[in-house]
């Protein structure tokens, strides 16, 4: 599993770093919060490189990327995504975005709507009463210690350099400290297909996606039998449902290709 092309462009002010596997239909990827190209989206390469064109994008302040010191918001990372790929010359795509991720696609295709061929927004939400309870109240309490391990190692083996892991971990929770519910326009608005993903144990309640379900014409909905994003990676603990990655990067390969 080796990219064909890798570096930096040089994006609303930062440099993003970006790496592209296969050929085909390109697909763009967007990692989560504290997080990075491979450590969420390694298992879906391994299974989707022969098969789409796909665009793995390291977000401002995450991975190999360069940090701004403003805020984070998931409109700026749609933004940046949306620019990033004119400096490819990719004109259009599909994207999918996993966890803060997911939000920043839902985003690209209200901003960006000319760009998007199809969407995937897999353990994403729109409004704070998604999250399982006392999700915020924790976030409020958040220390650089409560941080994952795995994250912290993940970034610093990217990226070493601690003070620039520590201004992730400060932006990641500033900004879900202070999220602001979304108006339903932002999902209303989306026209192109969509299919929404989540685990019945994730972090956001699964009623919550099933709203986001209701709110995009046509769109598809799968709930599966896993919390955050064991349905496509491994869990925190290392453990690898290869079963049920399987049987998700099915069902979204069929969902691309009709």
């Amino acid at each position: 599993m080796n990219p064909v092309e890798k570096g930096y462009k040089q994006v609303n002010g930062i440099q993003l770093y970006y790496e592209i596997y296969g050929a085909g239909k390109p697909l763009v990827l967007i990692h989560g919060g504290g997080s990075s190209i491979l450590y969420d989206f390694k298992e879906i390469i391994m299974r989707f490189e022969n098969k789409f064109q796909l665009i793995g994008i390291d977000l401002q302040n995450h991975g190999r990327s360069e940090h701004r010191d403003i805020p984070e918001t998931f409109e700026q990372d749609a933004d940046d995504v949306a620019a990033l790929l004119a400096e490819l010359q990719i004109d259009k795509a599909s994207f999918w975005g996993f966890s803060n991720g997911g939000n920043t696609v839902m985003q690209i295709a209200y901003r960006h709507p000319a760009i998007v061929e199809k969407l995937i927004v897999s353990s994403a939400f729109y409004k704070r009463d998604g999250m399982m309870d006392g999700f915020f109240e924790s976030m409020q309490e958040a220390t650089f210690e409560s941080m994952p391990e795995v994250f912290k190692i993940n970034f610093l083996e990217l990226n070493p350099d601690f003070t620039k892991l520590e201004n992730l971990f400060d932006k990641d929770s500033k900004r879900m400290q202070t999220f602001r519910d979304w108006d339903d326009e932002v999902l209303i608005s989306i026209q192109s297909p969509t299919l929404f993903i989540t685990g019945d144990k994730d972090v956001m309640k699964p009623e919550h996606t099933v709203a986001m379900w209701r709110l995009v014409e046509g769109a598809r909905l799968m709930i599966l039998p896993a919390g955050h994003g064991a349905y496509m990676m491994a869990d925190f603990d290392g453990s690898l449902d290869t079963n049920l990655i399987d049987f998700t990067s099915a069902e979204v390969e069929r969902f691309l290709n009709h």
